[in-house]
């Protein structure tokens, strides 16, 4: 890719180390999944465990290119686009099984074995959840990253709804980077991940223009939207969760009603100085989380 800052930056302002993982390329590949296709981005990693990365809501894979090259030295990656997501084909309707299966499809096709570690940000990790159920055995880690139930008792958060709606086209590539915004709403200090990010989530539209990389539908069409504590009682998979200290959306309430409903222990690690966004946020510190976590569920 084109490195952005060159002539408006100076050359401390992206570290060297987000380059040299952004500049590692993966192969593109598919698997149809109820006559979608189903995208991902794979990293190979011959004889090392699988490792899959997916993503939370109205993102995509690409949010993990500056973090999962850096996990090659010891995990085979890949990082998908749930459908609706990213290069992923779009469906009429969504529900949380068919998500699961492509999940599923996902891990068989990469050609990871039941060893297999999911790490899902979000919207993504109730899809590894509901994967898991259906799914028993066919990984054998799950690091579930900003993601868990809400207490019946606590209010859903007090903000708008994502999606719905004719699809936003703005008439140039430069108006459209400079209107994208994270969800839940949140700073972040790294610019420049941010603008990574948004310059791979936007696509061209036929008669000229440029939307975001999702389905505008997807909220408003998908069976299933809330979480059922059903699926994390049933839960026998090793587990790790990865958490920012100043999230929205992840409370230590949260921590504790997931403790009440999952049968087993499991270890959990809080991130300082980041929000829901964690890896955005500190992705360095993510990163050294991840590695540990991973040591300890396999020690497990």
């Amino acid at each position: 890719m084109a490195r952005w800052d060159k002539e408006e930056h100076s050359s401390n302002t992206i570290p060297d180390w987000f380059w040299q993982a952004v500049e590692t390329e993966p192969e593109t590949r598919s698997v149809e999944v109820d006559e979608c296709d189903v995208v991902y981005r794979f990293y190979p990693a011959p004889g090392k465990p699988g490792m899959l990365l997916i993503h939370g809501m109205n993102a995509h894979s690409r949010w993990w290119d500056f973090i999962a090259p850096q996990l090659l030295d010891e995990y085979e990656v890949a990082a998908m686009d749930l459908t609706g997501m990213g290069d992923s084909d779009y469906r009429y309707d969504y529900e949380a099984d068919t998500f699961a299966a492509e999940i599923k499809a996902v891990l068989d096709h990469a050609g990871f074995g039941d060893d297999a570690t999911v790490v899902a940000h979000s919207f993504g990790g109730y899809m590894a959840v509901r994967a898991a159920n259906l799914y028993p055995g066919r990984f054998s880690k799950l690091i579930l990253v900003d993601s868990g139930i809400r207490h019946p008792d606590d209010p859903p958060p007090d903000r708008p709804m994502m999606g719905g709606g004719r699809a936003k086209v703005y008439p140039d590539k430069a108006n459209a980077l400079s209107r994208f915004r994270l969800q839940p709403p949140q700073p972040c200090e790294n610019e420049y991940i941010l603008q990574y990010i948004a310059r791979n989530s936007l696509m061209p539209v036929d008669g000229g223009g440029w939307a975001w990389k999702f389905d505008e539908d997807l909220l408003n069409t998908m069976r299933d939207p809330e979480r059922q504590p059903a699926d994390y009682e049933g839960l026998t998979l090793k587990l790790g969760l990865i958490y920012g200290d100043d999230s929205e959306l992840f409370s230590q309430r949260t921590l504790d009603y997931m403790r009440e409903l999952i049968p087993q222990e499991f270890p959990a690690y809080g991130i300082p100085d980041a929000q829901h966004h964690v890896f955005l946020d500190q992705p360095l510190a993510f990163i050294d989380t991840l590695r540990k976590l991973c040591r300890e569920l396999a020690a497990a």
